[in-house]
Order: C-alpha cells, then sequence, then structure tokens
C-alpha cells in the first residue's frame, strides 16, 4: 500500500468510525425495511471536518491545510523528506524533488485533490 492510500485510509476511516452504523437499529414493529434504506450511498467523507477533529486533539498546533508535513504528522505518519519524495513519485510529480519547497506545495495541493476524486469533501480552496 501506497502512502497516499495511507493517508486515504486513515482520513477515511476517521469519518467511518465517526459516523453511527445504520445496520444496528432494529427494524420498525414487523415491517421490513427497504432494500434501498438498508445499504444508503455513501456519503462524501468530509474531509475538512475529521482533520479539525484530529486537530483539536493533537496536543500541538499543525498548519495541515497548507503544509503536508504538518498533514503527515497529524495523521501519525511519517514527515520525512524520504517519505515526502516517495508520495511525489506515487502521485506523478514532474518536477525536482531537491526544490523541496516546490514539492511540498505541489504535494499539499495534490493529496487533497485526490482525496476529493476518491469521495472527499474538500474546501475549493485546498486545491488550488
Amino acid at each position: 500500500m501506497g502512502l497516499f492510500s495511507t493517508i486515504m485510509s486513515k482520513i477515511f476511516g476517521h469519518a467511518e468510525a465517526a459516523t453511527p452504523s445504520t445496520t444496528a437499529a432494529p427494524a420498525a414493529a414487523g415491517a421490513a425495511a427497504p432494500a434501498a434504506a438498508a445499504t444508503p450511498a455513501a456519503a462524501p467523507v468530509d474531509v475538512d471536518a475529521v482533520l479539525s477533529g484530529l486537530a483539536a486533539n493533537a496536543g500541538q498546533p499543525l498548519n495541515y491545510k497548507t503544509s503536508i508535513v504538518d498533514l503527515l504528522k497529524l495523521l501519525g505518519l511519517d514527515s520525512s523528506l524520504q517519505s515526502r519524495k516517495e508520495l511525489a513519485g506515487e502521485l506523478h510529480y514532474s518536477g525536482s524533488t531537491d526544490d523541496t519547497a516546490t514539492m511540498n506545495v505541489w504535494l499539499i495541493k495534490q493529496v487533497y485533490a485526490e482525496l476529493a476524486k476518491n469521495g472527499g469533501k474538500v474546501p475549493a480552496d485546498w486545491t488550488h
């Protein structure tokens, strides 16, 4: 599993843990629930809400909205340069990984754009 998959798993996993289960509710007095109600369509994951919740318990200020290093720290992942270079390769970064400032700016925007493509609800200003 690549680093982006781990990021997505951490964020979407926290969202699932915060969502109450709909399958645990008992059916109304002998009435069978319609099949569509038993399996609702997956709602987009509110990435901002998940990360804000994690940040509230982080114990340190983290600028996860604009810093890939802080996002990785918030998720409990390796934020080293090597790890970020691997993420850049995984997301098809075409610039120089030696220009870490440019790479980091690209990475944070690309991570949020990819989360949005994969079912995350991300504020528009995070991807531009």
